[in-house]
């Protein structure tokens, strides 16, 4: 995820960074000008259809449509941040219940467990670990500490497998030997329980997000209806404009086209686009605050 500072306004307008949509749409920008001067030239200079007054009605039907396409795009980057922002406060849910879980341990488990401290040590930034490159669609990777890869912890792990899953299963695992061995009684169990739950129902409500994009008709039918409304603009505001009509409709197409490649970026907050979630750091966070606190 980019950081920046929201107060440097004036900045922002000459600032390019490498994921702007300027340079992603960059090319078809330079098609759009010659496809809309070509049309100009047309109309003014070889059909001079200027002289026909009802071809000059056209831009009302761009006026009505133009009031669909932004109540549609207002949708559709709306439903986009809506995803973006759940995703980060099921990222947030996370690292309150990986701290909330590290303080009962660290009170509950005495200096004389420091073998059951050390689990859950390990095991906790673990499995923010795995959801990481699980949502990454990466191959889950035990090296979340390089000193630690070998340890019998992450051995006992299925990487093949749901890794998500096969973490909370040991932590779960873990806890109820501990039960059972007299380490800890009914009530803490239960005041433990809690935490341990809401890891798995995170991680569902992630997979959701994940695996749940914007319904394909929708897309595919903004896309087209953006499209076919920038190549008939030229038709109907070249008699008002004259050669004008170039940038006017580079302009349009780059402010359309952009709203709809920053929802597209958005829409899946856990993938590896600029703006996306930074679920590593994150997790790196995990690791350190849950290490401070059962030490």
């Amino acid at each position: 995820m980019i950081n920046y500072n929201p107060r440097e306004w004036f900045t922002f307008i000459f600032l390019f960074h490498k994921t702007d949509t300027f340079r992603k749409l960059l090319p078809l920008i330079i098609a759009l000008c010659i496809y809309s001067w070509i049309i100009a030239y047309l109309e003014l200079e070889y059909f001079r259809l200027s002289e026909l007054s009802h071809v000059k009605n056209i831009p009302l039907m761009h006026s009505l449509l133009g009031l669909v396409i932004s109540l549609l795009l207002v949708f559709r980057t709306n439903t986009a941040y809506d995803r973006w922002w759940e995703g980060r406060k099921l990222w947030g849910s996370l690292v309150n219940n990986s701290r909330n879980l590290a303080i009962k341990l660290s009170v509950i488990l005495q200096d004389d467990v420091a073998e059951e401290r050390t689990f859950f040590r390990k095991i906790i930034p673990a499995f923010a670990y795995a959801l990481h490159n699980h949502l990454k669609k990466e191959r889950t990777r035990i090296e979340l500490f390089e000193t630690d890869a070998r340890h019998p912890i992450f051995e006992k792990i299925d990487t093949t497998k749901h890794n998500p899953n096969q973490v909370a299963l040991l932590m779960f695992q873990h806890l109820d030997a501990m039960y059972r061995s007299k380490k800890i009684d009914g009530n803490q169990l239960i005041v433990l329980n809690a935490e341990f739950q809401s890891f798995t129902e995170i991680c569902g409500a992630c997979e959701r997000i994940k695996n749940t994009p914007i319904p394909y008709s929708y897309s595919v039918f903004l896309k087209k209806f953006i499209f076919f409304y920038i190549m008939t603009l030229p038709f109907g505001y070249v008699f008002s404009l004259g050669y004008y009509v170039v940038p006017v409709v580079a302009f349009i197409f780059y402010v359309l086209a952009s709203l709809e490649l920053i929802a597209e970026e958005i829409e899946d907050p856990f993938g590896n686009d600029a703006n996306d979630l930074p679920t590593e750091l994150i997790s790196l966070n995990i690791h350190k605050h849950v290490g401070e606190l059962l030490h």
